[in-house]
């Protein structure tokens, strides 16, 4: 397969994460060319990772072969249509990282029958420790389907969904799922330190659990189900603990959360939409 050239309109946190992650996953920096708006931006962008960058958005899209949307939400429509004529002309393959944006609403920005993907990351893409949700319109070839997923991987982990709305359960689950988990850890850190152990003893302590306990999940061939089950000894500690979670509902409570984003991303959705 070719090398694809890659635009990255909007090179922020995002962008430039998988910018580094491409790089680092051996995309010849010569096939990434990047914009920003500022030239201390666009300065950084070529000190740091050795690419070109632009200020102009249609004259880095007409250079490529793939075209990332790495842009806010509120200003994708604006950024879209600018570059409708370039996109017409070469058909490249246009991936938005933006969220709650329909890929309806961007073809009708780009003008219609391009080859459409989307990547919902989340924040540890940042470090690397993403995972992301991937959607793709019928325009989209095999080999664009690859890139896409390529992309996605250089920061972390990518699963394909069947159909764009389950976009809003990616959304509601790894999307905002780093958010979910810090509470937890607050929680945590605030009960132990009640309960007489130092503020640093019982961040540490908290960190490392959870830590620990993602990458047994990760590397373990057993369900968490099963992985739960090994460390709850009948009569013991841990038994106690996960039946007072159990008492106070914290399925319900999880089921409650996730439909709650899911419903809030789809009215973020509409309502971005509704700007056509």
């Amino acid at each position: 397969m070719t090398i694809p050239t890659i635009a990255m309109i909007g090179a922020g946190n995002m962008g430039s994460s998988l910018i580094g992650g491409m790089i680092k996953n051996g995309h010849p920096s010569d096939r990434l060319i990047a914009t920003s708006l500022t030239p201390e931006s666009r300065d950084h962008l070529q000190q740091t990772f050795g690419i070109k960058t632009y200020a102009d958005n249609s004259e880095a899209a007409s250079l490529a072969e793939v075209v990332i949307l790495a842009v806010k939400p509120q200003v994708l429509q604006t950024v879209a249509s600018s570059l409708k004529d370039v996109i017409q002309q070469s058909k490249p393959l246009v991936i938005s990282v933006a969220a709650g944006v329909r890929t309806d609403s961007l073809q009708e920005w780009l003008g219609g029958e391009v080859p459409v993907a989307r990547i919902m990351p989340n924040t540890p893409a940042l470090i690397g420790a993403g995972a992301s949700g991937l959607f793709a319109t019928a325009y989209v070839s095999p080999e664009q389907h690859d890139i896409a997923e390529s992309i996605a991987r250089a920061v972390g982990v990518a699963v394909w969904v069947q159909t764009e709305e389950q976009l809003d359960i990616v959304t509601a689950l790894s999307g905002s799922g780093p958010a979910y988990f810090f509470l937890i850890l607050e929680a945590l850190q605030d009960s132990a330190e009640k309960l007489g152990l130092p503020a640093e003893a019982a961040q540490i302590l908290a960190q490392q659990t959870a830590l620990g306990a993602a990458l047994m999940a990760i590397e373990s061939s057993h369900s968490p189900a099963e992985l739960r089950q090994n460390v709850t000894s009948p009569g013991g500690t841990t038994e106690r603990g996960v039946a007072t979670l159990e008492a106070l509902n914290i399925r319900d409570m999880f089921n409650k959360t996730l439909l709650a984003a899911k419903l809030r991303s789809e009215e973020l959705a509409s309502l971005l939409g509704d700007k056509k």
